[in-house]
């Protein structure tokens, strides 16, 4: 029986509606729009198109969008000079800079240099512990969207065992904080990780986040497990450029009970869920109470 597939398209459409109307409220209740400003530094295609798309749908759900294009070159002290405007500007709720930086520039300064109650992105060193210790926090966009999936697949995830390949930062490491809160048995898995396979196919959740295209094959799945997809690698196949994810889509939605695309799962529940945390953002600024 093949897996039923998650569309994270349709519900990231669903999430923006609801920001929408947020958003149209504030305006009409209390004079306020939530604004969310965009550093990027430099001119990496790929981010240049995560920019643009993201300043795109702020402007569609009724926020103010702010973009801040800075040369490739930019010192750090101008970086960070910046960001305190931004910091300080009481039309700004939220503050992402576009990840990965020039080589020059030191990311976890740039990051914490940020506001933690405008740290949209969750990566401010406050809201990891906050988010740690089960206190109210930023929650990074992306484990934050798969949390959102798995909750609407699976209404209640107490007590299901659920195992996180790959340990950044940015996914593994917030997304087994946030299914620890969801009451799941949590591993973390990594490259390094002894009889990967096995630790994999007890898995009733398998959230893979590790940046190896089609690592993960069907033979490890738990019959009726949820696979959450969190890879976007381009490969090349019959002389195409193709996306693929991080598990091998075909033989894994022969054994899962339910699967994400790639693309199409993942990928539009981080905008959306980018939105979503502005919106927060900008609720808790002003004392309101948060949707």
């Amino acid at each position: 029986m093949a897996a039923t597939v998650i569309d994270g398209k349709a519900f990231a459409a669903r999430i923006r509606g609801q920001v929408a109307e947020h958003v149209a409220e504030l305006k009409a209740g209390h004079g306020i729009t939530p604004g969310l400003a965009v550093v990027l530094v430099g001119e990496d295609p790929a981010s240049q198109v995560y920019v643009r798309s993201k300043g795109k749908q702020t402007v569609e759900v009724g926020m103010n969008s702010y973009e801040h294009k800075l040369d490739a070159d930019t010192s750090e002290a101008d970086l960070l000079a910046l960001i305190d405007r931004l910091n300080g500007d009481p039309d700004v709720h939220g503050i992402l800079v576009q990840l990965p930086l020039p080589g020059h520039l030191d990311e976890d300064l740039v990051i914490n240099a940020i506001d933690p109650a405008k740290d949209v992105d969750g990566f401010h060193i406050s809201n990891v512990g906050l988010l740690g210790t089960g206190q109210k926090s930023m929650v990074p966009c992306t484990p934050l969207g798969c949390l959102m999936m798995l909750r609407d697949h699976h209404g209640s995830l107490s007590g299901m065992d659920a195992v996180v390949i790959g340990r950044s930062n940015i996914v593994g490491k917030p997304m087994a904080q946030l299914l620890l809160g969801d009451s799941c048995t949590v591993t973390i898995a990594h490259s390094r990780t002894k009889d990967l396979a096995e630790v994999v196919r007890r898995a009733d959740i398998v959230v893979a986040a590790v940046g190896r295209p089609e690592m993960v094959p069907g033979d490890w799945i738990k019959p009726g497990a949820t696979v959450i997809d969190v890879g976007i690698n381009r490969i090349e196949r019959d002389g195409k450029t193709k996306l693929v994810g991080d598990v091998h889509y075909d033989s894994c939605a022969e054994v899962a009970g339910a699967i994400t695309p790639v693309p199409g799962g993942v990928g539009p529940m981080t905008i959306a869920c980018l939105l979503a945390n502005t919106l927060t953002a900008c609720t808790r600024a002003n004392k309101l109470t948060e949707p």
